[in-house]
C-alpha cells in the first residue's frame, strides 16, 4: 500500500507560511488518522488552517509481484 498526501502549494496561507502551513497540515492529519482503517481507497481532504482544501491524502494499494 502506499499512503499519498498531495498539497497546492500555490493557496495564499501556504504561500505566505508553507513551512508552517505544511507542519499544521501533518500534524493535524497524523494526529487524525487513528479514525480510519488506512485500507486501499480510505482518504480524506485536506484544508489550511483557514479551513480551505487545499489537498487530498489517499491510501492506495500497490501492485503485487
Amino acid at each position: 500500500m502506499k499512503f499519498l498526501l498531495e498539497v497546492t502549494m500555490d493557496d495564499a496561507r501556504l504561500t505566505a507560511d508553507p513551512a508552517g502551513e505544511l507542519g499544521r497540515i501533518l500534524r493535524y492529519w497524523g494526529g487524525n488518522l487513528h479514525h480510519y482503517a488506512l485500507e486501499p481507497g480510505d482518504g480524506s481532504a485536506v484544508y489550511d488552517s483557514e479551513y480551505q482544501e487545499v489537498g487530498r491524502w489517499r491510501i492506495e494499494a500497490t501492485a503485487g509481484p
